[in-house]
This record gives C-alpha cells, structure tokens and sequence, in this order.
C-alpha cells in the first residue's frame, strides 16, 4: 500500500479516524474527509506527512465531485475509498420526524451514493481501485428503534455490492465490512456505563436482540483492520462481500 492514495470519510473520530491512521501507518496518503474541520485538524496533526484533512458536507453532491477533484489535483489518483460517515438517529417509526427520517439517508446512503460515484468515474479508465462501506449489522437484523439507521445502512451496503458488479469488468473491487457493537462515540452515548455495555454483552429476549459470543465490544482498531484486509491485494480476489465484524452477534446471518 506504500505511496497509494485514500479517501475516508468520517475521518474526524471512531471508524474512520482509525482507519485513516492504519492506512497512514503502511504509508498511504489519505484524504480525510468529515464535516468536523477542527478534529481533522487534529487527526492530521498525529501523521503529519500521511493524513491530509479535507473537510466537506457529504451531503452536498456538487461539494464532493468539487473535494475529490482538489484531492486529485494535490495528492494523486485516488486509488481506495472507505466510506465510513455515519449518523444514528433513534426512535420509533411511529414517532420519527421526516427531518431524523431525511437526515440519516442524506448522510448515510446518499454521501455514499455521491463520493463512490465520483471516485469510481476516476478509477474507471485507470482500471484499477478498491473501495470499502462500512455498513452495520442492522442492515441484516431487525432493530427497534433504529429503523432509519437500519434501513439506510442496508440500502449503502446493496449499493456497494451493485457498483462493484458494475466495475467487476474494470479491475475494482467493492465490498462491505459490517461491524456490531463498537466502542466509538456512537455506542458510548447509548451504552455510558459498563452495566450497559454489559446489557449489550448479554442480549435481551425483550427486546429481540442477541448478545455477543465472543463477549467483548469491538474496537474501532478491529473494524479497521478488516477495512485494510480488504482493501490489500491480500484479498484482491475478494469483491461484492459483506464481512461482518461483530463478535458473533448475527450469529453468521
């Protein structure tokens, strides 16, 4: 991966910040983009030569043909995309608004739909690239109160899979790592005490969730780590897959 370059989203904390500095350390530049510009400031600070920050609203298609296109023009042809951004708005269906409804699909599903389009329009004459979503095992699993969240990352893993059908021809390869409990912001804001996190451990038959086998929450390390695998030449025969990441939690569904 030495001299390649990549583009991460949600670069700014959990996932993605960890990603970026996985690929930071085998010496890949890396575009990180989120919409927070002071913590990619700060992520850049801790790899100066390997992390450039770009911040950027993914929700805004002509801003982001508009990033990937200075990206290019300063680093290089982008040769690996992760798509990492995300946002979890809870409640019932019942009660959502439209703006919570509208909200989690504007980030989750269409800066996706947006950033893989305009990297892969790039890749495709150069016949060559990777590009890695990082989903949720919700997509495969009903939640309560998480249907927006759910639905959005099912729809953002099936467009990937679509896209790397579409560029399976051209050398690109597109799959899904699909992470469970993970220890980011997002999990400590509904899981702040350790008898939560142990809750989460444990699962609950009321609430229609199973727990985690391997016992333990995973870290954003861990979730990066499948990121890189797939992004590598290690698994360069490996497309249009969804690897779950979760400990056990789906129980391989």
């Amino acid at each position: 991966m030495n001299g390649k370059i990549a583009i991460v989203t949600g670069a700014a904390q959990g996932i993605g910040a960890a990603v970026a500095l996985a690929l930071g350390r085998r010496g890949v530049r890396v575009a990180a983009l989120d919409i927070q510009a002071d913590a990619l400031a700060q992520l850049a600070g801790q790899q100066p030569d390997g992390i450039h920050p770009y911040p950027v609203d993914l929700r805004a298609s002509q801003a982001v043909n508009a990033v990937v296109e200075k990206i290019e023009a300063e680093l290089g042809p982008v040769d690996m995309l992760v798509n990492v951004a995300g946002i979890l708005r809870m409640g019932s269906i019942c009660d959502m608004s439209d703006d919570d409804w509208d909200a989690t699909f504007a980030v989750n599903l269409h800066g996706v739909f947006y950033l893989s389009r305009a990297v892969a329009r790039r890749m495709l004459p150069r016949r060559q690239g990777a590009i890695v979503t990082v989903g949720s095992n919700a997509a495969a699993v009903p939640r309560l109160q998480m249907a927006a969240y759910a639905a959005s990352k099912a729809a953002a893993g099936h467009f990937t899979k679509c896209l790397g059908l579409e560029l399976a021809g051209h050398g690109i390869r597109c799959n899904v790592v699909s992470p469970g409990s993970t220890d980011t912001a997002m999990q400590r804001a509904f899981c702040p005490s350790p008898e939560d996190v142990q809750k989460v451990l444990d699962g609950s038959l009321p609430g229609y969730r199973t727990g985690i086998p391997l016992g333990r929450i995973a870290s954003a390390q861990d979730i990066a780590a499948a990121v890189v695998f797939l992004l590598g030449d290690e698994a360069r025969h490996i497309t249009m897959h969804d690897l779950r990441v979760d400990g056990g939690a789906t129980l391989g569904v």
